[in-house]
Parts: C-alpha cells; sequence; structure tokens
C-alpha cells in the first residue's frame, strides 16, 4: 500500500496506540511501525485497573492488549520505559529521553490523560493514591486487600466513574469507605441529579458513605502515614488511605510545546484534530484521551476519555495516516461494573444540554434504561442491567428524530421502531 522506506511513529503504550499498530498492518503498511511507551509494561487497556483486575476478578496479565510476542512477530518495533520529551516537526523527529532522535514520516500522539491531583496539604503522605497506570492498580489492590483485612478505611475524593468502581472494589474486600463529593450526587456533571441517585442508593447499601456538598481541605498524617481527611465544613473523617478521584487531564503538553492548534481548557483541553483524526499539522494525528476532536454528527468538539475511543479512534488514525477517506463519527460509549449492577451509556449529554430525563423499565430495581432528551431528540441513554441494546439505542441517538416521549418510556414498545 505504501513505500517500504516510511517510518509512522506512535507514541503512547495504551489501547489507542497498540490497536493503531495493529490496524496499520492489518492494512497492509510494509513500512516501520515504532510504538514508545514511557512505561515498562507492554500496552494495556484501563479500564480492569479499576474493574475486574482491581476486585480480584481477574488476572494481571489479561490487561494487555497483546501478548508480548506479537509485537516483534508483526515487526512492530516497542521503545518501552522511554518518555518522549520533545517533537521536532522542522525535521520530523521526536527526542527521546536519553537523547535519541526518532525520525518520522506520520506521527500519531495517543498520549492519554494523567489523573488530577489534590491541591491540599498532605499529599505527599505514603497512603495518598491515584490511579491511572497499571503500577497504580497493582498499589491501590494491596493497599485494598490490607484495608478489609484489618477493617481499615479508605475516603475517595470524587464520586465520578473510578471512584464509584474502586469504592465498589474497596468494599468487596470488606474495607470501610468514605467518599467526599462537592456535588450533591454521584456522577452528577455526567449523569444530573435524577440518575445520580440511584447510585448513591446502590453504594449507601453497600456500606459506602457519601459526604456530599464537600471537598477535602487536607489529609493529616504523622510520620508519613495518613491519618485522617478533613473537609471544607470542619468534618475530620478517619483514614488509613486517600483515593484522589477527581478526574483527568490530558496529555498534551508534548503537542503544545511543539506548536500544534489546542483545544480552548474551558472545554476540556486536548490536542485539537478535525474528523479523520489530524492535528494543525497534516503530518501529524492525535487519538484516545488526549484527541479532541471535530465530531461531524454532533457538529461540536469532543475530547472523549472512554475505553471505546481509544478502541475506535487508534484505528481509525492509522487509516487516515494511510491515507484512507476517514470521518470519526462514532456515538461515545463507555460501561461500568459496581456490585450487581452492569451498565452500557452511548450518546453525549453534558449539562444543560437536555431538557428531560426518561426512564423505562424499573429504577428500584436497577433494570431500566435512561433516556436523556432535548426537543424530544435522544442525546443520549443508558441501559442498565438491560442487555443487548445498545446498537438500538445507538442507531436512534444518530437518526435525530422528534419522538414521542410516551412511546420512548415505555417498554412495550419495541425499541427497533423509535425513530424508524
Amino acid at each position: 500500500m505504501v513505500d517500504a522506506h516510511l517510518t509512522f511513529v506512535i507514541i503512547g503504550g495504551g489501547l489507542a496506540g497498540a490497536k493503531a499498530a495493529e490496524t496499520l498492518r492489518a492494512e497492509g503498511f510494509t513500512g516501520r511501525v515504532i510504538l514508545i511507551g514511557d512505561e515498562r509494561d507492554h500496552p494495556y487497556e484501563r479500564p480492569p485497573l479499576s474493574k475486574g483486575y482491581l476486585a480480584g476478578k481477574e488476572e494481571r496479565d489479561s490487561v494487555y492488549v497483546h501478548e508480548p510476542a506479537w509485537y516483534a512477530q508483526t515487526d512492530i518495533e516497542l521503545h518501552l520505559g522511554q518518555p518522549v520529551v520533545a517533537i521536532d516537526r522542522a525535521v520530523k523527529a521526536v527526542r527521546l529521553g536519553d537523547g535519541t532522535a526518532v525520525h518520522y514520516d506520520k506521527l500519531l500522539l495517543a498520549t492519554g490523560a494523567e489523573p488530577r491531583r489534590l491541591d491540599i496539604p498532605g499529599t505527599d503522605l505514603a497512603g495518598v493514591h491515584h490511579l491511572r497506570r497499571l503500577a497504580h492498580a497493582d498499589r491501590l489492590k494491596q493497599v485494598l486487600t490490607s484495608l478489609g483485612r484489618d477493617n481499615g478505611h479508605l475516603v475517595i475524593a470524587g464520586a465520578g466513574w473510578i471512584g464509584l468502581e474502586v469504592a465498589a472494589a474497596a468494599r468487596g474486600y470488606g474495607a470501610e469507605v468514605t467518599v467526599v463529593e462537592a456535588n450533591a450526587t454521584p456522577l452528577y456533571d455526567v449523569l444530573g441529579p435524577e440518575v445520580g441517585q440511584i447510585f448513591a442508593d446502590l453504594h449507601a447499601q453497600h456500606g459506602v458513605r457519601f459526604h456530599f456538598g464537600a471537598r477535602l481541605t487536607e489529609i493529616v498524617g504523622q510520620d508519613g502515614m495518613v491519618l485522617a481527611a478533613q473537609t471544607d465544613d470542619g468534618t475530620e473523617h478517619p483514614a488509613h488511605d486517600v483515593l484522589a478521584a477527581i478526574g483527568a487531564a490530558p496529555r498534551s503538553s508534548l503537542a503544545e510545546a511543539a506548536g500544534l492548534e489546542m483545544a480552548p481548557r474551558a472545554d476540556g483541553g486536548g490536542i485539537a484534530v478535525d474528523a479523520s483524526l489530524r492535528t494543525s499539522d497534516p503530518d501529524i494525528y492525535a487519538a484516545g484521551d488526549t484527541a479532541a476532536a471535530q465530531h461531524p454528527l454532533l457538529g461540536t468538539r469532543l475530547r472523549v476519555e472512554h475505553w471505546a475511543n481509544a478502541l475506535n479512534g487508534g484505528p481509525a488514525a492509522a487509516r487516515a495516516m494511510l491515507g484512507q477517506d476517514v470521518s470519526y463519527d462514532r456515538i461515545p460509549y463507555f460501561f461500568s461494573d459496581q456490585y450487581d449492577l452492569g451498565l452500557e451509556y452511548s450518546g453525549w449529554a453534558p449539562p444543560g444540554s437536555y431538557d428531560q430525563v426518561l426512564v423505562r423499565g424499573d429504577a428500584g430495581k436497577r433494570e431500566f434504561i435512561a433516556f436523556w432528551m432535548k426537543d424530544r431528540r435522544v442525546l443520549a441513554a443508558m441501559n442498565v442491567n438491560v442487555w443487548d441494546v445498545t446498537e438500538q439505542l445507538q442507531r436512534v441517538i444518530r437518526s435525530g428524530a422528534q419522538l414521542d416521549p410516551e412511546a420512548v418510556a415505555d417498554p412495550t414498545v419495541d425499541l427497533a421502531t423509535l425513530g424508524a
């Protein structure tokens, strides 16, 4: 398909980077493929870090995208444990931490995101954790095991997806858990108060304590160990460990330093790319958590931090690098597992974008589909313990059809007929 002397470089050892490399070979690219990751582990998927692996239900090796031998078998050159410190667009090269320069003809930035840090006293204590990398999950799994054995206390700052999934895993080990959240319900910015309360009730039934409308102001410790966590309303929560789960920021400093166009920080930041995932430099692309892509269907720029975006975005960028006509218009999708609740969410409905939330099914039994609607159109839908409906829900969202709210909420109305 292309000149065998071309070199395509991928920065980022996560799912997006690994799937991009796989796609280049699957599409017949015979040039050099160089994948550079700053972690020593082979490329891996992140959902198990807060779900199956952390909870002790999956083995560590299950997180890897490919078997280690696969990279040599497909002639993909790996540079692991080696950070890229600069991109020189003038000579089309990236510089590694050891000073090595690697030439590229096309470059893919799949650098992901990094956890936001608490800016309060006490964050240097040994019992303060983040969860983004496999090494973080290794450590946190040991911590949860110990807390469960010793009836220890974990305080989690943030009731987003990571915070809630870790809370569920921690309760599975028997640890005491307190979640501190500034909003009135969990997942407030994602689901709104109506559906967020369902998750508050779910976790409360499993023994999780919530402290809403508050923020951590200090982590109190002695001899390097955590003793308590204080909130801005004067409450002191007993704690042996603290997890900061207050969101993630795109790892876009390399791109910014190289002079690539960036998305506004107020909109989530990230590297600005078009619908083909191309940056402002025609030879550089971006995919995954770090890319703020112009979405052709939704008509806005989105930066999506979910597994499906990495799974599909990496291959889309790879095909665009090969000169194929790419318009990346996937409906955003993610999933979560907490206790006996499993869910899938499709669409995009940020706060203020919808005027109605409808529920089809039994929310009390946690078997339902929620719909976020604007002007009788479905912006997003979430199926909870209801399966094999994602394709139908995404079709409804993609149609943009105006629907009868009663039909949307009526479980006797076939989903396949909505928007048909």
